[in-house]
């Protein structure tokens, strides 16, 4: 019985096929809207995570200040020193590299080209907090550390900039006043988590900065990086206990320094694209309800327009359950096929929206798998009343019926 209503009803639709495709539209617009915005929500929080991880592994920035951002007292704060790199980084268990960092913007000069980029002054424990790899070339030597000598590591884009498809190793690049020899290429990192370019960069030797450079030995960031497994809770605690102590603070005085954990930044930040994900996801639901609602119309002309039928297999015997199964099943079909196009375009949709948003493609098999059910359930819920309309007809008054 059930195979035979489903064939009467896969007629029906097919007798109607324009109108049965214009009904089932909403389904098919809401299902692939859900899984789309689903989609590219996990995605999107999947690039983040692993943006912010390009910061480096378990890393925590100290910066002076009591807290991050403009107007936070930053600049009155007292900047760090090496002393105080070197400090943690032999009085604190669980760490696994410690670079101090100073920053400044430069315009850059080599092969006849000219290029404003970040110019950073560290040393090679740099590369450790931040996960950055050689591309080529070779790290500073200790001389060349302790002397502040004139050579550097680039980013790609500052070597595509100034040096095009010339080998940038062993070429002078000049840095306001000092001229110093390229030595290293980092390895491309790409895009940050917060749209910056993390290529556009020139590593020196931090004494190289302070001397040739900015003139002064002020340290803007002390970057730590934990061990695989620290309590991270124990070592932030630890490394305020010890800079408060470097910095005279009595027990009454607030932290001047602020602790950033980047795995509490990709924790908030990924919270975020998933809230954003599942009331994006929320909104395109309210479209299967408007396709649920034109697929309940649409049965309630059906069943009008069927009348005398319905009359006649009541006349000659059938159930009602048997009618009511029948127009239920038609119901069902429709939003199921409303599902499975919805489910195609969504994929395709995915794929192309993926690429241009340049995030990663993520298949949900449960989204998928449950935007078909739920488009089903509504065929259910939205197809019940026509079909006890039409189970419910009396066989006389519907032969009667023109």
């Amino acid at each position: 019985m059930l195979l035979n209503t489903l064939l009467l009803a896969l007629r029906s639709i097919q007798r109607n096929l324009m109108r049965s495709f214009l009904t089932i539209l909403g389904i098919v617009i809401g299902v692939s809207a859900v899984i789309t915005m689903v989609t590219l929500g996990n995605g999107a929080t999947l690039a983040v995570q692993n943006q912010i991880s390009g910061l480096g592994t378990n890393l925590l920035q100290v910066r002076p200040g009591q807290r991050m951002g403009p107007g936070t007292g930053g600049a009155t704060a007292p900047s760090f020193s090496e002393l105080d790199a070197d400090a943690i980084a032999t009085q604190i268990g669980g760490i696994a590299a410690v670079a101090p960092e100073a920053r400044s913007s430069s315009t850059l000069v080599a092969n006849g080209r000219n290029w404003t980029s970040s110019v950073i002054g560290s040393t090679n424990a740099w590369l450790d907090t931040g996960n950055w790899k050689l591309g080529d070339g070779r790290m500073f030597s200790d001389d060349e550390l302790r002397a502040g000598a004139a050579v550097c590591l680039i980013g790609e884009t500052v070597r595509r900039e100034l040096f095009g498809t010339r080998p940038a190793i062993g070429e002078q690049l000049r840095v306001k006043q000092i001229s110093c020899e390229v030595v290293g290429l980092l390895a491309s990192k790409g895009q940050g988590a917060f749209g910056n370019d993390q290529d556009d960069l020139v590593l020196v030797p931090i004494k190289t900065l302070q001397r040739r450079i900015t003139g002064n030995t002020r340290v803007n960031t002390l970057l730590v990086s934990m061990k695989e497994g620290s309590d991270a809770d124990r070592l932030k605690a630890s490394l305020a206990q010890l800079l408060r102590e470097r910095r005279k603070l009595a027990n009454t005085d607030e932290d001047n320094f602020n602790v950033l954990d980047t795995k509490q930044l990709a924790d908030t930040l990924s919270g975020t694209t998933k809230v954003m994900t599942m009331l994006l996801g929320a909104v395109a639901a309210v479209s299967l309800l408007v396709g649920g609602i034109g697929i309940m119309n649409i049965m309630l002309v059906s069943v009008t327009e069927r009348t005398r039928e319905i009359g006649l297999r009541l006349a000659i015997g059938a159930l009602e359950r048997e009618v009511l199964l029948q127009f239920l099943i038609e119901a069902v079909v429709l939003a199921a096929l409303g599902g499975l196009i919805g489910i195609v375009l969504a994929t395709g949709a995915s794929l192309a929206l993926a690429a241009v948003m340049d995030v990663p493609y993520l298949f949900n098999p449960a989204v998928n798998l449950l935007s078909f059910l739920f488009s089903a359930g509504i065929g259910v819920l939205f197809g019940y009343f026509p079909a006890r309309r039409a189970a419910r007809m009396d066989p006389i008054d519907a032969l009667r019926h023109e």
